[in-house]
């Protein structure tokens, strides 16, 4: 198991020009945003750095973590399916992760590799924008995996279900956990004040469930982002709900990585602007 680390250092320091790599580690993950973001960013800040996507298969996984120790690696992102099963990997965790159990960020320090998610800072960051207090409320979450983890810990204090395809890697959630199949979590859906989206549906224009099984009271969040919204943004939109898209959570989650690798203040509206070509 790794160990916890109460630092937020970072081997990069504001002065600390020379040129370095950050990766961003999954599979699958062509249709990423974070590498035009996050480049824009780094010449924003006047860093000869650059973001590569490292898409392994499973059985690349831990040679994957072993050449970020390279010393020309900074840090990395870690994306799906990757965010649970990096972390044993890792020489350390700090922050959220593992309340969360799950890393989206990691970062070198001398010749430790420590994750910390910022996938947290992101959900906070949009239920902020849709209103929505996590004390008492009353949230649906589609997905178990490393993203619907971070969702927990913001909403903490929520009282929280969870519905997936194979409930039973929704083991130490802290909420139920429903089968896909249970028609009950459509209803809780539509009782809910928040809807939260963390499973990849919406990439390829699938809509997770029936427009008449949204929260008309409620708030929705998709995590997923695509050109002009997934379907359950468009809907929800034309239904007047509050919503916020996966665009908004992956800048406010990619400023908090950018600052744990730079300890720079991010350049947030270059990464707006980034996302907006």
């Amino acid at each position: 198991m790794p160990s916890t680390n109460s630092s937020s250092s970072s081997t990069a320091s504001p002065q600390g020009r020379a040129a370095r790599r950050v990766l961003l580690l999954g599979h699958g993950i062509a249709y990423s945003a974070s590498p035009a973001m996050q480049t824009a960013a780094f010449r924003a800040a006047g860093l000869d750095w650059s973001y590569d996507i490292l898409d392994v298969a499973p059985e690349q996984l831990h040679g994957a973590v072993t050449s970020m120790r390279d010393q020309d690696v900074i840090g990395a992102n870690v994306s799906i399916p990757y965010k649970v099963a990096v972390m044993s990997l890792l020489d350390g965790l700090e922050g959220e992760a593992v309340e969360a159990g799950a890393v989206n960020t990691i970062r070198r320090q001398d010749d430790q590799l420590i994750g910390s998610n910022t996938d947290v800072t992101g959900v906070r960051v949009a239920l902020g924008a849709v209103g929505v207090e996590p004390n008492g409320a009353r949230a649906v979450l589609l997905g178990v995996g490393g993203s619907a983890r971070a969702a927990a810990v913001a909403l903490r204090g929520a009282d929280l279900t969870f519905v997936a395809r194979r409930p039973e890697a929704g083991a130490g959630l802290p909420g139920r956990v429903l089968d896909w199949g249970d028609p009950n979590w459509r209803s809780l859906a539509r009782h809910a004040d928040l809807l939260l989206n963390a499973t990849p549906l919406g990439r390829r224009g699938e809509m997770p469930l029936r427009p008449a099984n949204l929260p008309p009271r409620g708030a929705v969040i998709d995590l997923v982002y695509v050109t002009g919204g997934t379907p359950l943004v468009r809907r929800s939109r034309q239904l007047g709900l509050r919503c916020v898209d996966g665009w908004a959570v992956l800048l406010a989650q990619g400023a908090a990585s950018f600052q744990a690798w730079t300890s720079l203040p991010a350049p947030v509206d270059a990464m707006r602007s980034a996302l907006a070509e």
